[in-house]
């Protein structure tokens, strides 16, 4: 996953692997705490997970990005509907 958020922000060096490694962390935490289930948020091979992570890390990387709150916007309504999908979505206790 690491590759592909790096493609996607248009980076090559080993310089920002942490930061970028904690935004996949930090996307797939913030999406199990908004109602998506555990096995579901980590599941980097599931489409709108890879989406979110990377429109997520979009929206968080740096701080002189342009789209950022464009971004920010698209991930929230992402998570929203990952979070009210019943594939998605923590299973009731």
């Amino acid at each position: 996953m690491k590759d592909k958020v790096k493609l996607a922000l248009r980076l090559s060096a080993a310089a920002y692997d942490d930061e970028v490694e904690d935004l996949i962390a930090s996307c797939k935490e913030d999406l199990f705490q908004s109602g998506v289930a555990r096995d579901k948020a980590d599941d980097e091979d599931d489409p709108l997970i890879r989406r979110a992570i990377i429109v997520y890390a979009k929206a968080n990387f740096g701080m002189d990005s342009p789209d950022a709150v464009r971004f920010h916007q698209s991930y929230e309504s992402l998570k929203h509907h990952l979070s009210m999908a019943e594939d998605y979505g923590s299973p009731l206790e």
